[in-house]
């Protein structure tokens, strides 16, 4: 990997890793309902002019339908969840839990027909599923069994998005998806944001928060995300999904003083050694094909290929986006 591909996976490691601790500090001061609806707001005033200017949001109209339940399963629901499960969760356990969407993807995918499990696939669900049990088990109280549903809904919405993305909107800009997935977000919880707005200001650290959530980790997140995937292909940006837990990690016990047990560092190995296992495919060689054969929004198409037809300006298409199938918190 290039010096420019290790920037760019490093940036995101910490840009995707942070956003667990930025709710828990926000959700002290807004509902869950006010606290998307702020961060996606934001985040639309950003990213909207910019995919307009590049003529990317005209070629959602014929997509309107997949659009909403892409939205809807990618960030209305999971980002509400993520609220109300740290309500009650660390910020470091969700990261954690969350990191199961691997292993909840690779059991839809089965389930669905689309693959196939094997010895060693199966051998990594089972890890992983035990690391989420450890959590679980040792790590939250029964109280908070509630939160752990929540994290649960959110693990199943974020493996359900690429699929999605995949079969619906796969030849559209990824841009002017996200950009049109926040800004519907923003409308629908326009009136569930304000309802629920708290009556005394929040203070200075919860909008730093909010504002943090929606210009680093949702706006830049994702130009830096495609730059990222526009260099080292969408197959090796799926590594992020493995450091961004880590990351929240750190910065829980760093930051607010999160506890980190020793079943807790025992869950989160299994849970990454899961994943890994369970998303792994056998390596089949494949036959050679002739460049103009490649498909720019093909999950094979080489590093840096996305979006060259020109369709899009250079930009990679949702389906490099599905191709990489990374939570996006």
């Amino acid at each position: 990997m290039s010096r420019r591909g290790w920037l760019l996976f490093l940036a995101m490691g910490v840009i995707w890793g942070i956003p667990y601790l930025l709710i828990k500090v926000a959700i002290e001061d807004l509902s869950p309902a006010s606290l998307v609806f702020a961060r996606s707001a934001l985040a639309t005033l950003l990213l909207v002019p910019l995919a307009a200017a590049r003529g990317m949001l005209r070629a959602l109209l014929p997509a309107w339908k997949p659009m909403l339940l892409y939205t809807f399963v990618e960030i209305c629901i999971p980002w509400v969840l993520l609220g109300k499960a740290e309500q009650q969760l660390s910020s470091s356990l969700t990261g954690l839990l969350v990191a199961a969407v691997p292993l909840v993807g690779a059991v839809l995918v089965t389930v669905t027909g689309d693959d196939s499990l094997g010895a060693r696939r199966v051998a990594g669900l089972l890890l992983g599923f035990a690391g989420v049990a450890a959590l679980v088990g040792f790590d939250v109280g029964a109280s908070n069994a509630g939160a752990v549903v929540a994290v649960g809904g959110v693990a199943i919405c974020y493996a359900l998005g690429p699929m999605i993305l995949s079969r619906s909107l796969a030849d559209l800009p990824s841009l002017g998806v996200v950009a049109g997935s926040l800004a519907i977000t923003a409308i629908f919880y326009t009136p569930f944001g304000l309802a629920s707005w708290p009556a005394r200001a929040p203070d200075r650290e919860t909008w730093m928060a909010v504002a943090a959530l929606a210009v680093i980790c949702t706006a830049v997140a994702f130009i830096v995300f495609f730059e990222l995937i526009a260099e080292v292909g969408p197959a090796r940006s799926t590594v992020i999904t493995y450091l961004n837990p880590a990351v929240a990690l750190v910065l829980g016990a760093l930051i607010l003083d999160e506890q980190i047990t020793f079943t807790t560092g025992v869950g989160f190995a299994l849970i990454l050694l899961g994943s890994v296992l369970a998303t792994s495919r056998d390596r089949v060689r494949e036959p050679e094909r002739e460049p103009a054969a490649v498909a720019s929004g093909s999950p094979r198409a080489p590093a840096g290929a996305a979006g060259t037809d020109g369709r899009h300006g250079g930009e990679p298409t949702a389906g490099d986006v599905a191709a990489c199938p990374v939570p996006e918190p």
